[in-house]
């Protein structure tokens, strides 16, 4: 049977450590694609197109928007950044589980276009913890740590509308918990129809005789 692969969106607070379960998740198993988005902002040092983003002009952005070509989309800070829907359904082809790590408004509107999308939302064991997470990056000030508190209290509202929590607590258990979740999603009857089809069809004609007789 041939496999499709899944999409699976990935949400959660800032300093739930969803990039370090991104990273190890496609270190360890190689079934794995993590969606590459579309930006109209300028690469940074480093930065390859197709690789970190898909670099294009705000027109360029705008004609994909019409056309139909993104999964979802959103402006921050004055640049859209958006997911390509060609992109994620090529991976998908080839039996690749597509990971999206997007926002909550973007994970809604996916599930929204793809109603058979699997949603995951990142969490650390408890609020203190995501505080002392983001004061120990020592990267930030207090006010945008704040800021970003603030942030997850707003976002916080929306997680009943994921299918499953993962509370990184640990990154061996949790990577490995969300990478059976993800599987376990291939065995979803919706994913499987044509088999379905086959076996009602099969047992409609079956006759123990000539099973019998073939053994």
């Amino acid at each position: 049977m041939e496999r499709q692969g899944i999409l699976a969106v990935v949400s959660g607070f800032s300093g739930a450590g969803k990039g370090t379960l991104m990273k190890e998740l496609l270190a360890r198993y190689d079934n794995y694609a993590l969606s590459v988005s579309a930006t109209t902002r300028k690469p940074r040092e480093g930065e390859v197109d197709g690789r970190e983003y898909f670099f294009v002009s705000k027109e360029r952005f705008q004609q994909m928007i019409e056309e139909g070509s993104l999964v979802e989309y959103a402006q921050y800070v004055n640049h859209y950044y958006g997911t390509p829907r060609d992109y994620v359904m090529q991976k998908m082809a080839q039996g690749k589980d597509v990971i999206l790590e997007i926002e909550i408004q973007g994970a809604l509107k996916v599930k929204k276009r793809f109603p058979d999308a699997l949603l995951l939302f990142i969490t650390p064991p408890s609020a203190k913890e995501l505080c002392r997470r983001l004061v120990g990056r020592g990267t930030e000030t207090i006010e945008v740590i704040n800021a970003r508190l603030h942030r997850a209290a707003e976002e916080a509202a929306g997680m009943e509308a994921y299918d499953y929590l993962l509370i990184n607590d640990e990154i061996d258990r949790c990577v490995e918990e969300m990478h059976r979740l993800i599987q376990l999603q291939h065995r979803r009857t919706v994913f499987h129809l044509d088999f379905l089809n086959q076996m009602r069809e099969e047992l409609k004609t079956l006759d123990a005789r000539s099973a019998i007789e073939e053994a």
